[in-house]
């Protein structure tokens, strides 16, 4: 079956099923880079991890961006899409909403451990039918220990649903490198420079600075991760300089490009 045939007859079997056949249930047969990119939602809890590559969970509140070691959180009944470059590999999980825990109810990164990691991708070869009460259904259990205690990282572009806002936005991340100021952007939408700062905050919990760097340091994850120049994404994202661009970035993730893609064996594709 090609690629394309799997997707179909995936996503048919999850919109079939009335309930999970275990607490925790793994696509053993779901192509590694399965993507839904309509909007839908699930009776259960999803988390979706990327093995390699960069995924994105967009839903009416925000943009959600994982990239390897890192995965999105999305709650029962939250409509959502998911967005991956077509080399992506991504790993998904549907949790019974019985065995989450107390878990908020919006949609989150998570920080993923090098054994957490590992317990997603081993927990996709279990058969879909595993013994609940056996070695397979212990180690369904670590697995919920740990994502119990992933921690949550800031890797959330916040939308907003004010009208005028939704259009600005929308013209930012068609353009995240654009240098138009709020200024001018209160010139387009007819409405006064203080009043949108004031929605801007109201509406996103960021001042327009604020989201506008956290849009074009979130846009710079997939090239980064693919393994493009820092320079070359750094000035497609709107820098002016390389080192503007590392000031900004190391505020935003605690640490420089380098070391935020670094890989599983400590070497860094980037130098910075």
């Amino acid at each position: 079956m090609s690629s394309i045939g799997q997707q179909a007859a995936v996503i048919t079997r999850l919109e079939a099923l009335k309930s999970l056949p275990r607490p925790v249930y793994g696509q053993l047969d779901s192509p590694p880079n399965l993507k839904l990119g309509y909007r839908h939602s699930h009776p259960w809890v999803q988390l979706s991890h990327a093995v390699e590559g960069v995924l994105e969970v967009r839903t009416d509140s925000g943009r959600f961006i994982a990239p390897p070691l890192r995965a999105v959180w999305i709650p029962a009944g939250v409509t959502h899409q998911v967005f991956c470059a077509p080399d992506t590999c991504i790993r998904s999980l549907y949790i019974d909403q019985g065995v989450a825990g107390d878990a908020p109810d919006h949609c989150r990164v998570l920080q993923v451990s090098p054994l957490l990691r590992e317990l997603i991708r081993h927990f996709s070869t279990l058969p879909e039918t595993y013994a609940e009460e056996g070695p397979e259904g212990r180690l369904v259990q670590v697995l919920l220990d740990q994502l119990s205690c992933a921690p949550e990282v800031e890797l959330v572009l916040p939308l907003p649903a004010e009208p005028r806002l939704q259009q600005l936005c929308r013209g930012l991340q068609a353009q995240p490198e654009s240098q138009e100021s709020l200024a001018d952007w209160s010139h387009v939408l007819g409405v006064s420079e203080r009043t949108l700062s004031r929605l801007f905050l109201r509406e996103t919990g960021l001042t327009f600075r604020a989201w506008r760097q956290r849009l074009r340091l979130l846009s710079a994850l997939p090239p980064l991760e693919r393994g493009e120049r820092v320079t070359d994404v750094a000035l497609g994202c709107g820098y002016e300089s390389l080192s503007a661009f590392i000031a900004a970035f190391r505020e935003q993730f605690g640490s420089t490009p380098g070391e935020f893609f670094r890989a599983d064996n400590g070497v860094s594709r980037h130098p910075y």
